[in-house]
């Protein structure tokens, strides 16, 4: 088989993994190819929104395990192609070359074993490393059930490494993935946080000692394929943050791979509106101060399509509102919706030299269309608003989400960014986008 035909079946096998994210490591080419910022990968999209900064491709897509929800699952009638380790390194540095891309991930199915598909990935890694000096970003995928020795050499030669829990519960994955078990997934994440934690030890002590997975691990899950809850993904993602000090839970929406009769049926759209609200309420646990319990609860297990997960919060507790921006306490400030972490440091940093009013807060980044009716500048609201629970839920809900909302179910729901009314996205949406603040 040709090289072009292997890169078009197994870029296409590797699409549904969610990898594309600030590096997370600041290391200059040291003389070599390529380099990893702090600052993060470059991004480009393909036509489906997909995000392409990475060469993102699998080593091989002949596997032994047959999880229903995958599209490479051994039951699965597809064309079958596999890399050899040179074959992927000269890709990259070929691709990295032209400036296609900044960096490589790297998955494979399993074959043989798990220690064999390791050590190939190994190989892979190390060819790349040694023959080729590149220094770019490299995330490679961890092979539950590989021995511990394997997993601590792939480690000390990609930035990023991650081992996908993809389903929410046990129930779950005897359903669907009956080759794996969750103990083959959290042992391996368990064992790549506590080398990590050894190797900041490690640095300190010897200055010479290799860095192992700098840029952290990360997992992903995948939403709408099962009936678990928004909760449940939620309090998982927050024990996983917790216990195993994850960089990122990634989520991504199922895509039918199939007629199943444990899965939606093909043709269902992919829940993508479930999935931008479930990273919403991750970013809030990670740099909010959010708890699972307080977003979710066993009352209310999904997110309201209509609100995204801070506002939602705000209106379900305005005893806690109106809040003194010239005093509030920044973790107070956190909470408002359309103060984000930047903008709030900006306040705190701000209000020592003056009160501050809505025209000072707008300067700041503060987004006034949402945080005017949780807060007050020196004692008093903005002049002519009035504000009642109905009204904030009918200004801050999108008339558009509203109709789609009653013409459609939750789970068949689609995103978007910008009101298809307004064509042209405001500053202040583009920030929003970008930062995550909400």
């Amino acid at each position: 088989m040709k090289l072009a035909e292997k890169l078009n079946i197994l870029a296409a096998s590797a699409k549904y993994d969610a990898a594309c994210t600030s590096s997370g490591v600041d290391r200059s080419g040291e003389g070599g190819i390529g380099n990893a910022s702090s600052c993060g990968i470059c991004h480009s999209f393909a036509g489906d929104g997909r995000c392409i900064s990475l060469l993102k491709i699998l080593m091989t897509n002949y596997c032994l395990f047959d999880c229903k929800y995958c599209v490479n699952r051994r039951s699965n009638d597809v064309r079958r192609a596999r890399f050899t380790p040179d074959e992927i390194a000269d890709l990259t540095i070929g691709f990295y070359r032209r400036n296609y891309i900044e960096g490589l991930f790297l998955s494979s199915g399993i074959i043989q074993s798990p220690d064999y598909t390791c050590e190939q990935l190994i190989e892979t890694l190390s060819i790349l490393r040694n023959k080729y000096n590149f220094r770019g970003y490299i995330h490679a995928k961890a092979i539950p059930g590989a021995d511990p020795e394997l997993i601590n050499r792939l480690g000390i030669l990609a930035d990023r490494i991650s081992v996908n829990i993809e389903l929410p519960s046990k129930e779950s994955l005897a359903a669907l993935a009956p080759d794996k078990s969750k103990n083959s997934i959290l042992l391996p994440m368990g064992h790549i946080s506590g080398r990590i934690r050894e190797n900041k030890y490690e640095i300190v002590k010897y200055k010479s000692a290799p860095k192992f997975a700098p840029a952290g691990q990360s997992t992903q899950m995948i939403i709408g394929a099962t009936p678990d809850s928004d909760y449940q993904i939620l309090r998982l993602s927050e024990a996983m943050y917790k216990k195993y000090s994850l960089k990122r839970v990634f989520y991504s929406a199922y895509v039918p791979v199939g007629d199943q009769k444990l899965l939606p049926p093909a043709g269902t759209k992919p829940p993508l509106l479930r999935e931008h609200r479930l990273y919403q309420a991750d970013w809030l646990l990670r740099f909010y101060g959010f708890r699972a319990e307080e977003l979710l609860s066993e009352d209310h297990q999904n997110f309201d399509p209509m609100l995204d997960p801070k506002c939602n919060w705000a209106i379900s507790h305005l005893e806690y509102f109106p809040v003194e921006v010239n005093s509030a306490e920044y973790e107070m400030l956190l909470r408002v919706p359309g103060i984000g972490v930047r903008s709030a440091q900006r306040i705190v940093t701000a209000r020592r030299q003056a009160k501050l009013d809505y025209k000072d807060l707008k300067k700041l980044g503060v987004v006034l269309k949402r945080a005017v009716y949780f807060i007050l500048c020196c004692g008093k609201r903005m002049d002519g608003l009035i504000v009642t629970e109905s009204g904030i839920m009918r200004q801050l809900a999108s008339e558009s989400m509203v109709k789609e909302y009653d013409d459609k179910s939750f789970s068949d729901m689609q995103i978007s960014f910008f009101d298809p009314e307004n064509t042209v996205p405001t500053l202040e949406d583009r920030v929003k986008c970008l930062t995550g603040e909400i």
